[in-house]
Formats: C-alpha cells, sequence, structure tokens
C-alpha cells in the first residue's frame, strides 16, 4: 500500500514541474513580444521576421539574438542592428532568468525606468551607442549580480546615483560620452573591486587626492580613463597611485589637475599607457618614467607645465613620447630608446641638432619645432630609414639642405621653415617618390628652382606625377626663372613662392597643376601675362607686388582686386572686380517723395556727427600732448625674446601713448574691417579661422612674414598662418586690466592681474574679435577673446546671457569659464577652455603634407552624430548655436571627439553684430535661406539644422560650402550641386574619393546624404536637432 502511494506523490510532483516549465516558457516568450513592441524600425527584419509566437515550440531559441538554457531566457544579444523605438524594460520582469541583455550600437530612445532594477539575474548589460536620456536610475544598483555595465554614448544626464557599492560583482564600469556629474571621490569610495574604469567626457568633478584607506579598488583597477572631465587639484597621493599594482593604463588628459608629478611610477610594474596631457601640472618629469622602471608603451604629458630638463631616456618600451608645449629647457636627450615617435617641440631647448645622431633607428616621426636648437642638419637618411615625418622648423639652424635629405625612402613630410639656412636648393628635393609636403620658407635660401630633375623623376621612376602636393619656398631671396618643368608637379595643392627675387614670364605650364588651391607668386619680380585656364581648384590666389601686365583671364576674375595690386601697373582690372563698401545709399529715382524737411535733418545731423569728431580728435591730440611721457608699468620688459613667433604678452599702455613698436597690436589695429582679410587673400570668402595663426598687421612693410611652421595649417591653402616677428600684444588701456573679472563656475581662480601678466600666443580672429592662448603662472591654458569694439550690449545684459551660455557642459561643447568687463569699450574679454585639437575644416581641407589621416566614413559619421548630439544639448538649453561652421568643430584626441566652439555669442551682441554674423555665414555658404530673406534676421534652432546639413554635406563630399562647382547644369554651389545629384541618381558622384583611401560604396553614405538633403529643405520641411539625431544614430556601417 505504501509504495503505490509513494509513486502517486512522485508522478505528481513531475507533472507540476512539467506544467511549470511550460508556463515559464510562455512568460517567456509573451515578455519577449511585449518587448518587441518597442521597437518602431527594424531595418534589417532581424527582429521583425524572428520573433513570432510558435505554440510548437516551448522555448523561443528561434527568436534571433536570444539564447535559452532549459526552456529559460538566458540572454538577449541585439547589437548594431540599426534598431529604432522607444523600449519598456519592464517588459522583461518576466524572464526569472535573463543574465544578458546586450542592445549597443542602434538607436532606442527614451529614459531607462527604475523597473530595469527588478532583473535581479542580469550579470551583463549593455545599453551603449544609443539614445537613451535622463538620470540613471538608482535601482540599478539593486541588481547585485551586475558584473559588466556599459552605458556610454548615450545622453544620460545628471548625478550618478549613490549605492554602487552594491555591486559587489561589478568589473567593468563604462559610463563615457554622457552628460553624467557626480564628485569623483565619493564614487571612488564606493566602488568595489572594478577592474575597467571609463568615465571620459563626462562632467565629472572634484579631486582624486583621495585617502587610500578607503579606495577599494587599487587593487584591482586596469583600465581607468577619466579624461575630457572638470577634474581637479593635485595628482594621485603617493601611497595611493602605489597601490595600483595592476594599473596598465591611465587616461586623465583634458581635465584642470594642477600640480606636480612626484608620485612613485616605478612601483606600477604593469603600467603601459600614462595620458596627462592638457592640464597644468608642474615640475620636474619624473625619471622613472623614461628610464624603464616603468615599462611604458606611450607617454603623453603635453600640454602641461613641466619644466628642467629631460631625463635621459633609457626604456626600452616607449614606442610614443610626446612631452610638447610645456617649458622645459636644456639639452636633446642623447638617446630616446626605441621610440618610433618623438615630440619636444614647443618647448625652450637649446642644442646642436647634431645631437640626434646619436638616436636610435626606429624613429618614424621626429618634430623638434618651436625649440632654440643651433647648427647643421646631419644627413639622416641612413640612419632613419623609417622615417615618415620630420619638422625642424621655427628654430635657429643654419648652414645648408643636405642633399640626400630628401630622399629617406618613407620620408612624406619635411618642414625646415624658419632657420637660417642659406646656399642653393638640392634638386633631389623635387625628385623624391615619397615627398608631399615641403616647407623650407623663411630661411636665406638662394639660387634658382631646380624644378628640371622633376620630370626626370617623373620617366625613371614613376608612371605619372611626382607625389610633392605642397611646396612652400617663400621669403627666401631665390632668383631666376619659374621653370616650365613646374608642370610637372601635378598633384600640387599649394604652392607659395612669395616674398623672392624671381623674375621672368611665368611659365604656360601653370595651367597642368589641375589641382592647385593655393597659389601665391606676390612680392617678385614676375613679369608678362598670367597664364589663362589656371586650375578651376583655386580658393586662394596673390600675384600682387610683380610686374604683370595685359589683362586678368575670365576665372580669375571672382578673386578680389588686393590679389592683383598693389603692383602689376601695367595688369588691366576689369571695373567689376573693383568692391565698394556700400552702406546703403538710395537710388536718386527713388528720392523724389523726400521732403526737404527731412534733407535739412540729414544736413543737421552729419554736420553734428562731424562736429563731434573734431571735438574729439582735437582733445585726443591735447591729451596726447599732456601725458606723452606717461607710461605705465606693462609687466614684461621688451619683447620676448623666445624663438616661438606667435608668443607674445598681454601689455597695457596709457591711452595717450602709441606702442613703442610698429610690430606692437592694439585691439583697434585687430579688428578693422580690413585686417579681418589675409593680406587682402581671403576677402572673397575664406574666413580666418580660429585656432590657428592670424596676419599681424605691421607699419613696416620690410617686417618678415612667417608661416607658422608648428602648426599644418601653415600648407593649407584655407588656412594660412602669417604671423610677424616676435610681438608684444599690446592694447590701449589706461590702466592694466583695471576692470571686472567674473568667474562661471568654481573651478578656476586667478586675478586680473594674472590675466595682464600671462604670455599669450594669437590664434586666429574672426568676426566677434580676436582668439589668443594666454598661459597663467599656475599653468592653466585658456583661450582669450577680446571682443570687438562696438560689438556687445550693455553691461548688464551682456552679464545676464554670458550666464546663461557659461552653465553650457556636454562632452561635445567647449565651456566658458569667465568674463572680463573693462572700463573702456575696447575692453570685453570672454574666457574658455583651450582645447588641443585642430578644426574640422582642417582635418577636411589640410593638404599634405597631411598631420592627420584623411577622415574614414566611420569617423566622419562619427563626428556627425557627436556635433548633432551637442547641437541638440545647446537647443535643449534653449540656445541657438547661431554660428555653426566646421571651423568652429574642434576635434580632440586620437578617437577625434568634437567639441563645438563659438556657440550662442549672437546673444552678447548689438544687433548690428549680430547681422555681421549672419552675413559672415552666408558668405561662407553656411547661412540658412530664410535669414538672407528675413528684415532682422536672428540665429535659429532651424538655422542651425541648416548648417548642420551643409556640414555633412562637406563631411561627405570634402568639398567646402563656398566652393563653386562645375556641373551639367553649370556652375552651382555645394548644396545644389548634391542637391542636382541626389535628383538625377547620381548621389554616388558626390562622395569623397578619398574616403579611406577607397573605402566601398555602403548604404550608410546614402543614408548621411539624405539626412543631409533633408537638414536643407525648406524651413516648415526642415526637420528639428532630436530628429537629425536619431536619423544619424540609426545609421549603420
Amino acid at each position: 500500500m505504501s509504495l503505490p502511494k509513494s509513486l502517486c506523490i512522485l508522478l505528481f510532483l513531475l507533472v507540476l514541474r512539467l506544467n511549470d516549465s511550460s508556463f515559464a516558457s510562455n512568460d517567456e516568450v509573451t515578455s519577449l513580444l511585449e518587448f518587441k513592441k518597442g521597437i518602431k524600425n527594424d531595418p534589417l527584419g532581424k527582429i521583425f521576421n524572428s520573433w513570432i509566437s510558435d505554440p510548437s515550440t516551448t522555448c523561443p531559441s528561434s527568436f534571433h539574438g536570444v539564447v535559452c538554457e532549459t526552456n529559460f531566457v538566458i540572454s538577449i544579444v541585439l547589437d548594431g542592428l540599426g534598431l529604432v523605438g522607444d523600449l519598456k524594460f519592464s517588459t522583461l520582469n518576466g524572464l526569472k532568468q535573463l543574465r544578458t541583455l546586450s542592445l549597443s550600437g542602434n538607436s532606442f530612445t527614451g529614459r531607462v525606468v527604475p523597473a530595469l532594477g527588478s532583473l535581479y539575474t542580469l550579470q551583463h548589460l549593455d545599453l551603449s551607442g544609443n539614445l537613451f536620456y535622463g538620470p540613471i536610475p538608482a535601482r540599478i544598483n539593486e541588481v547585485w549580480s551586475l558584473n559588466y555595465l556599459n552605458l556610454s554614448n548615450n545622453n544620460f544626464t545628471g548625478g550618478y546615483p549613490s549605492g554602487i557599492s552594491k555591486l559587489q560583482q561589478l568589473k567593468v564600469l563604462d559610463l563615457h560620452s554622457n552628460r553624467i556629474w557626480g564628485d569623483i571621490g565619493e564614487l571612488f569610495y564606493e566602488l568595489r573591486g572594478v577592474q575597467h574604469l571609463d568615465l571620459s567626457n563626462n562632467s565629472f568633478f572634484g579631486s582624486i587626492t583621495l585617502d587610500p584607506g578607503n579606495v577599494s579598488l587599487v587593487s584591482t583597477i586596469q583600465v581607468m580613463n577619466l579624461s575630457h572631465n572638470n577634474l581637479s587639484g593635485g595628482f594621485f597621493k603617493p601611497e595611493l597611485l602605489q597601490s595600483f599594482g595592476n594599473l596598465q593604463v591611465l587616461d586623465l588628459g583634458n581635465n584642470a589637475l594642477i600640480g606636480e608629478l612626484v608620485s612613485p611610477f616605478g612601483d606600477l610594474h604593469n603600467l603601459r599607457v600614462v595620458r596627462l596631457g592638457n592640464n597644468q601640472l608642474y615640475g620636474s618629469i619624473p625619471e622613472e618614467l623614461l628610464q624603464g622602471k616603468v615599462q611604458l608603451v606611450e607617454l603623453d604629458l603635453s600640454g602641461n607645465g613641466f619644466s628642467g630638463s629631460i631625463p635621459k631616456v633609457n626604456s626600452t618600451t616607449l614606442k610614443v613620447l610626446n612631452i610638447s608645449s610645456n617649458h622645459l629647457i636644456g639639452s636633446l636627450p642623447s638617446s630616446i630608446g626605441n621610440c618610433s615617435v618623438v615630440d619636444l617641440s614647443r618647448n625652450m631647448l637649446i642644442d646642436n641638432i647634431s645631437v640626434i645622431e646619436s638616436w636610435e633607428a626606429n624613429l618614424e616621426i621626429i618634430d623638434l619645432s618651436s625649440n632654440r636648437l643651433t647648427g647643421n642638419i646631419p644627413n639622416l637618411t641612413s640612419q632613419f630609414q623609417q622615417l615618415t615625418s620630420l619638422n625642424f622648423g621655427n628654430n635657429s639652424l643654419d648652414g645648408t639642405l643636405p642633399s640626400a635629405l630628401a630622399t629617406s625612402p618613407r620620408l612624406v613630410k619635411l618642414d625646415l621653415s624658419t632657420n637660417k639656412l642659406g646656399g642653393p636648393i638640392p634638386s633631389t628635393f623635387f625628385t623624391s617618390t615619397t615627398l608631399m609636403n615641403l616647407n623650407i620658407s623663411g630661411n636665406q635660401l638662394s639660387g634658382s628652382i631646380p624644378l628640371e630633375g622633376s620630370h626626370a623623376s617623373e620617366l625613371l621612376v614613376q608612371p605619372s606625377y611626382p607625389a610633392l602636393e605642397s611646396l612652400d619656398l617663400s621669403e627666401n631671396t631665390l632668383t631666376g626663372n619659374l621653370s616650365s618643368a613646374i608642370g610637372n608637379l601635378g598633384r600640387l595643392q599649394v604652392l607659395n613662392l612669395a616674398k623672392n627675387q624671381l623674375s621672368g614670364v611665368l611659365p604656360t605650364e601653370l595651367v597642368k597643376l589641375s589641382s592647385l588651391e593655393f597659389l601665391d607668386i606676390s612680392n617678385n619680380n614676375f613679369s608678362g601675362r598670367i597664364p589663362e585656364n589656371l586650375s578651376s581648384n583655386l580658393r586662394v590666389l596673390n600675384v600682387s607686388n610683380n610686374e604683370l601686365s595685359g589683362r586678368i583671364p575670365d576665372n580669375l576674375r571672382n578673386f578680389n582686386e588686393s590679389s592683383f595690386i598693389p603692383g602689376n601697373s601695367n595688369l588691366t582690372i576689369p571695373s567689376s572686380q573693383h568692391h565698394h563698401e556700400s552702406h546703403g545709399v538710395p537710388d536718386q529715382n527713388s528720392q523724389h517723395h523726400h521732403s526737404s524737411k527731412f534733407s535739412v535733418r540729414v544736413a543737421i545731423i552729419i554736420a553734428s556727427v562731424g562736429a563731434v569728431l573734431i571735438i574729439a580728435f582735437v582733445l585726443f591730440a591735447y591729451h596726447r600732448e599732456q601725458f606723452q611721457d606717461f607710461h605705465l608699468p606693462s609687466g614684461f620688459n621688451g619683447q620676448s625674446t623666445g624663438r616661438d613667433v606667435k608668443l607674445g604678452k598681454f601689455k597695457f599702455y596709457g591711452s595717450s601713448e602709441p606702442p613703442p613698436t610698429s610690430l606692437s597690436f592694439s585691439n583697434d589695429h585687430l579688428l578693422t574691417a580690413n585686417s579681418r582679410s589675409l593680406s587682402g587673400q581671403i576677402e572673397s570668402g575664406t574666413e580666418i579661422v580660429e585656432h590657428v595663426g592670424v596676419t599681424a598687421v605691421s607699419a613696416s612693410e620690410t617686417s618678415a612674414r612667417r608661416s607658422s611652421p608648428g602648426s599644418p595649417i601653415a600648407s593649407s591653402p584655407r588656412f594660412i598662418d602669417t604671423i610677424e616677428q616676435p610681438v608684444t600684444l599690446d592694447v590701449y588701456s589706461p590702466d592694466r586690466l583695471a576692470g571686472e573679472l567674473f568667474f562661471l563656475d568654481g573651478s578656476l581662480s586667478f586675478t586680473a592681474e594674472e590675466l595682464s601678466r600671462a604670455p599669450a600666443e594669437v590664434l586666429g580672429r574672426s568676426s566677434h574679435g580676436t582668439l589668443y592662448k594666454a598661459t597663467l603662472n599656475s599653468g592653466h591654458v585658456l583661450t582669450v577673446k577680446w571682443l570687438r569694439v562696438g560689438l556687445v550690449k550693455n553691461k548688464k545684459e551682456f552679464a545676464k546671457e554670458v550666464k546663461k551660455i557659461g552653465s553650457i557642459r556636454h562632452p561635445n561643447t567647449v565651456p566658458l569659464r569667465a568674463y572680463y568687463w573693462g572700463p573702456r569699450e575696447q575692453e570685453r574679454l570672454i574666457l574658455a577652455d583651450y582645447i588641443p585639437g585642430d578644426s574640422l575644416a582642417l582635418h577636411l581641407y589640410e593638404t599634405t603634407p597631411r598631420r592627420y589621416s584623411l577622415l574614414s566614413f566611420n569617423q566622419r559619421l562619427k563626428v556627425a552624430v557627436e556635433v548633432a548630439r551637442g547641437l541638440a544639448y545647446l537647443h535643449e538649453r534653449g540656445l541657438p548655436h547661431g554660428n555653426l561652421k566646421p571651423t568652429n568643430i574642434i576635434l580632440v584626441g586620437a578617437d577625434y571627439g568634437a567639441r563645438l566652439t563659438d556657440y550662442g555669442l549672437h546673444r552678447l551682441m548689438t544687433p548690428a553684430g549680430i547681422a555681421e554674423q549672419i552675413l559672415n555665414l552666408g558668405a561662407l555658404g553656411y547661412r540658412a535661406p530664410e535669414l538672407a530673406t528675413a528684415t532682422k534676421p536672428i540665429p535659429s534652432f532651424k538655422a542651425d539644422v541648416y548648417a548642420l546639413g551643409v556640414i555633412l554635406m562637406e563631411l561627405l563630399t570634402r568639398r567646402s560650402a563656398g566652393d563653386i562647382i562645375s556641373g551639367q547644369s553649370g556652375a552651382v554651389d555645394l548644396t545644389d550641386w548634391v542637391r542636382l545629384c541626389d535628383q538625377e541618381g547620381r548621389g554616388m558622384d558626390c562622395i569623397d574619393r578619398d574616403i579611406a583611401g577607397g573605402e566601398e560604396h555602403c548604404k550608410g553614405m546614402d543614408d548621411v546624404l539624405a539626412v543631409s538633403i533633408r537638414c536643407i529643405l525648406p524651413v516648415n520641411e526642415r526637420p528639428n536637432i532630436r530628429q537629425v539625431v536619431e536619423d544619424l544614430c540609426s545609421i549603420s556601417v
């Protein structure tokens, strides 16, 4: 009797178990189908075609991306499918055994709801690369089994919720590229056992000088990336740093860390990468970083305030050494170990260049520019067989050019500009099969240009043209004719022969240079006619100060007359080429209705204004006479003796006293309408770029103008870097910054006096004013924009608006930090972080030798997404950018993170200033059509979207917005050309042929093209920025 009863009980339990399993399977399928409802777009059909209910299956393992185990769903992986939707995470609560949820690389949006914290079995959660927004729910810290959490590349905002200490199994925490903030110290104290920590590109703040007793991740952390945040204070305490025994990668770059680097790196035996660039660190460089005690592969200490001499480099593992832009002095190191990249530029090193003959042979890139090096250039060809880039520019090297230097088998870039080199140019410089960029400007080279050898090279070595794309021989003493062999350099895009003693007739072979974008032969003795049919790609032309004659060719008549004069007295300039400023004088035929009373009023007004000006002039003359000997101390005596031609000081003089040298700057000198052109070369449409060099207006015609060799922009026709001899940046003021300095956050603290004493470097000029790079005594580096006279609103309105702009904090924007309001109208300054990097315009249009490789399509798409995200953040805060263009987009770091600059400045301007800004946008091709027709145009959200659409077209085509393109329908601008190509089914014709060296056409390119065209639709059809972000993020590659 007992045996049958036991069997009955067992059978009952078995049936119950089977029923539970069946019910579980049904619950699993139901949960997945409910989850599927949140997916609105499935471009690949992976979900819509496979997530279908099937009563015959006990486990939905046939669902794409779903993995089951014993009839329970344990994993959902839907990475990179281009899915779009607003997910309801609460629908997953029915998945009782779910361990992995990975949705990265899609375009899911919406908030992550607290219900996600109910998935207690979850171990791996990856929501990266989507459009999720809002705060991170605190209940995520209740998923105690979580060991992998990746929420990077979204739009999460707010502080990271406390309680992460509950996640004791967590090994990977990746939150990079969001808008998350929080005290880094508090987060460190809560983390337990994390191995990989990436919080970069957020807004974390606080200090890392923590007490090691309460930081429990020290023994486990392997990768720590806290770069691009707002961290301040000193470096890790020695006792804390030496506890990071397993640390392999340490990246704290682009913060505001300050202090000496005295920590015991020698104890970190696993450390391989240290990136501390662009902080405010100072003192000596720790020897253990360079002498093999730490087996580093990469060391980046650039953009700080390190001083002293460079320690001996004994490391056998170090491959990349970047200690540029510091205050290092002394000699060059006698050895650089096994490094392949060495950048010691922009320091104050004093040595003979021959020291590098003792360096090891593995070098590929050497940059020693902007130091104080002397001596003759040694023959490096036989020693450095792997060398691709050599930059000795802006030093004091003398002697002659070694003929074998340009025959190095892999050399692509050679920059020896702004030295004291003499003698002839060796013919080998024009027969190289690899050299793409040659800059030997600003020397004392003599003789003719030996181009004849370039033809022999073409016949014997190459199937087509020599590789040379950029040639700058300006500011030497070269003589003779320009040989017809110039036509053999068929790949040339930049040709600068200005300020030599060349003569003769210009060879007709110049027309063979079909890729030429920049041509400057000014200040020579050329005669005869300008050749017909020069390159249709020319963007910059200067033939002034020669002896040319005849008529200007038809295809050059779009250039301003300053491209041809002064000089060339026998050159016929058509009347249509003379540009006169229009001040809105009405046509005489329309004036009959004006009454004589109105005329009288006008006469009275004009007379009054004239009288005021005369009185002001008399008072000024009297004041100057009375105080001509009055001179306030400047803080710096004399001019800078440094070799860096771009450096100067902020220096202040009494308003009655002229600066002591014709090379001095004043705010008035810098910001006149004429000074916004570059010797008249770029008035036809290309605006001088901020973050690059700018012309220093000199009263002396004989003052030498130098191309800044430290900048790749010197070789580009769109980014001309002409700088005078070492200058002092003088401004007229009654006292040294006697006004008020206001800070927009608590991350900085210094006085106006400290700012007035800061060494300053001219970076560029725009319609707003002139931009400087200023280095405070503390080592902190800022950009200082000196606003033009008459541009800004009154103090009360200015303060109100600048505080709004200063509140912007986003990984894809450059924050304002402070502003200065002086007692005089020309003393209006705004201060922002100095972001090391170059503009998108440079990356797109830089000519060879390129400092950067061409952007791949993936990189261009990433830039597009990040620009759109930055713009979306501005719009969410109610702030149009107002001045969006590639020169106001800075690409930072090896991953080319995009940062927007100059946003919202129209809010500080008078109506006249706003109108001028919009007019400049129109000249450059980024102004929305509705702004062109508006009576009082003001920046708007939809106008920003239009400008973004134009930039997307530039990213795809690598053509400038201002380009005039010849097509089947005649000459059109970029937007019309792209539209026509799309309408005619020739969209592929628009795509840049050089994308990543010839990537195959992909659907993603078509998708970006479609988004760009939607962005330039009429304003009532144009999408908002949020739609654009979603469209771009939905593009899969």
